[in-house]
């Protein structure tokens, strides 16, 4: 076993733990209050629902691009994840345009739901790409299973009046960190790997929007932090896109190399 692998090994048991011995944290309801509440052509916070096509054309783009002959994959299998991600981008779009013409814990549930599809989509896909790729397909169901299972079981606790967010949040942030380790310590077989970099700064960006959304709007007074925070996420999608259609296999002698320094063995599939 690599380090790296010990690493990881390490990091999702820790995971596990917080999301199961942490204090239950409730959903706080003042989340729902968002900044602008203007509504135009009859829909009720207009700009927060109406950002949300961002992610429907990053979706369906990166569909077409997923299943279109020009994209390279090594294996055909490997396509899967990247197919995974794309439909929980554009499933957030209906999801989180839902929960924002009227936001409250029900309706929330259904923008969170898709949201876990496109992290675990993501992060199979770069184990997929940098470690193993039948490893990296096999983890595939397993991990939207567990994603699903952390926003049902918040969603179970808040009508048992004792919501408990903590496994969810728990689960994000061990996806963020999951994704930058394997860009920091594993090569990608194709070239652009480090376009998964910029896909981190997108989301990054999207979290600060979020947490600054009234300040946003009281600095521009035409579009608030969420808003943007939107289209922010949905740029990260766009960077995937983009990635899948520049990058090009590595020259097989580095390719190998580099499988063989990881002490791991490509199978087609």
């Amino acid at each position: 076993m690599t380090a790296r692998t010990r690493l990881i090994a390490a990091f999702t048991l820790l995971a596990f733990v917080a999301a199961v011995l942490l204090p239950p944290m409730r959903q706080p309801l003042d989340y729902h209050d968002f900044a602008d509440h203007r509504h135009a052509y009859g829909i009720e916070n207009f700009l927060d629902v109406v950002s949300n096509l961002g992610f429907l054309f990053a979706g369906m783009m990166g569909l077409v691009i997923v299943f279109s002959g020009r994209t390279k994959f090594e294996f055909t299998g490997e396509r899967w994840p990247f197919a995974v991600f794309f439909v929980g981008v554009l499933l957030t779009a209906l999801g989180s345009g839902y929960y924002h013409l009227a936001p409250d814990n029900e309706t929330l549930f259904w923008d969170r739901l898709p949201m876990t599809i496109a992290f675990m989509g993501l992060v199979a896909s770069q184990i997929v790409d940098r470690i193993n790729v039948r490893a990296g397909l096999r983890l595939l169901l397993p991990m939207l299973l567990l994603g699903f299972a952390s926003v049902i079981y918040w969603r179970a606790t808040e009508r048992m009046g004792a919501g408990n967010v903590m496994p969810y949040a728990v689960l994000q942030g061990y996806s963020v960190f999951v994704l930058l380790l394997l860009a920091w310590t594993s090569p990608s077989r194709y070239t652009r790997g480090n376009d998964i970099y910029w896909v981190f700064g997108w989301y990054l960006l999207s979290k600060l929007l979020e947490t600054f959304d009234r300040q946003v709007l009281a600095m521009n007074h035409l579009v608030s932090g969420h808003t943007l925070k939107h289209l922010a996420a949905a740029a990260g999608a766009f960077v995937v896109c983009y990635m899948l259609l520049r990058r090009t296999l590595k020259p097989a002698a580095d390719s190998s190399a580099a499988t063989v320094r990881m002490g791991d063995r490509l199978h087609p599939m």
